[in-house]
């Protein structure tokens, strides 16, 4: 490009005599990855030009017109007709360059009481606040998923495990339905960000807001916020909205890849309490007898992404001084890759909850071992025989051990060697070394009864707006 097509290329005016090198355009350009951004940036410009005209600064044909261009450029580059310039640097740019080519001196005025600074900042927080919007949607049906699948296992007996061991009998709805509880903070922790994230920096212009008449509280209320921000510098600094919102992606990643593991460790043939279909796994290259939960591996996978995102992101504010820095260009990227990331992670969580066949017949062969209600004689021993429970996970700990010699389970030993133990047994004991009664026993809140969970997934589905369909 010659120093001559570059001066006017240039979108800094007077000041320049000449142009940007190739490397500096590279290094300086966004267009590459703010594009994504054309939506919003035309939803503020439209918002931006209403209020001037009502405030007499532009006039009304000046209003038109620029409505109308920005619509045809909204279709231009929906329908992939738009061409976009590297020399141009950014969305702002090659919107408003294409928005004279069509209008001509309109498209100089819109432009006006504003600045890159405010412009960027209201597209950023409009982005967010649609990708909150969005995920909800996702997570809401992740957990109606879980809480059909929830609802059709409350009897479905499995173990429930402390360190990877055998602990304690519960079912597999009562497993899920913790991941329903899990989700539902994640989506109330993106709504809580959502408030932050909804007030509008659009007004402030570069930093310290602008001569002109302008009406920042119309301008907030055409574009759906809350307020306006009541500092100028504030508004155009701020992305600890964007810092929050990583930071409960991430949660929400986690929580995604904690059950992608259980997923993963349940469809394996020495577990095999899950099978998922041809949907979400894949094959082997060699081993043709393979069948890989690949989707959940990539789900357990994806956290680090995202919390890469979270760690770059406050690195790159954390000494940044007031008001705007070109620094602030690397928040997009770390932005876009953390929404397209968890999405793609719900919509194949949610999928694969969906598509998950139960092996009950499993799930019940894993209690005969590890010896799950050796609790529950614990709390026999200290309910029935007035023991102090310190001496009851004594004595029920022999009783496990002498299982162990024998090679059975704890309900397999004779009242005889039981009492060799503890003489004061009798054959009441045997009740509570049933799986399910001692299942069903625990039906204090929140706790593993069927009765118990049936309630709580009701309220889960009234508490999280869910479709209760498990009934």
């Amino acid at each position: 490009m010659s120093e001559e097509n570059k001066q006017k290329s240039s979108i800094w005016g007077g000041r320049f005599k000449g142009g940007p090198s190739d490397l500096m355009q590279e290094i300086n350009a966004s267009i590459t990855f703010d594009k994504a951004l054309y939506a919003e940036d035309i939803q503020g410009s439209k918002a931006h030009a209403q209020m001037l005209e009502k405030q007499h600064i532009i006039s009304p044909d000046d209003l038109k017109a620029i409505q109308q261009g920005l619509d045809k450029i909204h279709r231009e580059i929906a329908s992939g007709a738009f061409s976009f310039s590297v020399e141009l640097e950014d969305i702002h740019m090659n919107i408003e360059t294409r928005l004279a080519e069509l209008i001509g001196d309109p498209a100089k005025r819109l432009h006006t009481a504003r600045s890159r600074n405010d412009q960027v900042a209201t597209d950023i927080r409009l982005y967010v606040r649609n990708q909150i919007d969005e995920l909800d949607v996702g997570l809401q049906q992740l957990q109606e998923n879980l809480l059909k699948k929830a609802g059709e296992n409350t009897k479905t007996l499995m173990p429930g495990y402390t360190h990877l061991q055998t602990a304690q009998p519960i079912s597999f709805g009562f497993h899920l339905a913790a991941y329903i509880e899990m989700i539902g903070r994640d989506r109330q922790r993106l709504q809580d960000c959502r408030k932050r994230v909804n007030e509008s920096p659009l007004g402030a212009a570069a930093l310290a807001g602008t001569s002109f008449p302008i009406d920042r509280h119309l301008t907030a209320k055409l574009l759906d916020f809350d307020r306006p921000m009541p500092n100028a510098l504030d508004a155009v600094s701020a992305r600890d909205f964007a810092l929050e919102f990583t930071s409960a992606a991430t949660i929400c990643a986690i929580h995604l890849s904690r059950l992608a593991e259980e997923i993963v460790i349940w469809s394996t043939d020495r577990f095999n309490f899950i099978r998922l279909s041809d949907e979400f796994t894949t094959g082997s290259s060699i081993m043709p007898q393979k069948k890989n939960p690949d989707a959940a591996e990539l789900i357990r996978a994806k956290p680090g992404r995202i919390m890469g995102h979270f760690i770059s992101l406050a690195t790159i504010l954390k000494g940044l001084p007031l008001a705007y820095g070109k620094d602030m260009q690397e928040d997009k990227e770390p932005l876009f890759d953390t929404t397209k990331t968890l999405s793609i992670s719900i919509a194949a969580m949610s999928g694969m909850i969906a598509d998950m066949s139960i092996n009950t017949a499993a799930m019940r062969d894993a209690l005969q071992k590890g010896h799950p209600t050796a609790t529950d004689l614990a709390d026999f021993l200290v309910r029935n025989l007035g023991k102090a429970f310190r001496d009851a996970h004594h004595i029920s700990g022999t009783l496990v051990a002498l299982a162990d010699e024998r090679g059975c389970a704890l309900e397999n030993l004779s009242l005889t060697e039981m009492q060799s133990i503890e003489p004061l047994l009798d054959e009441n004991v045997y009740s509570v070394l049933k799986i399910e009664e001692a299942c069903n026993a625990r039906s204090s809140f929140g706790g593993t009864a069927a009765s118990d969970v049936e309630l709580r997934l009701a309220e889960a589905a009234i508490r999280f707006n869910l479709n209760d369909e498990h009934e």
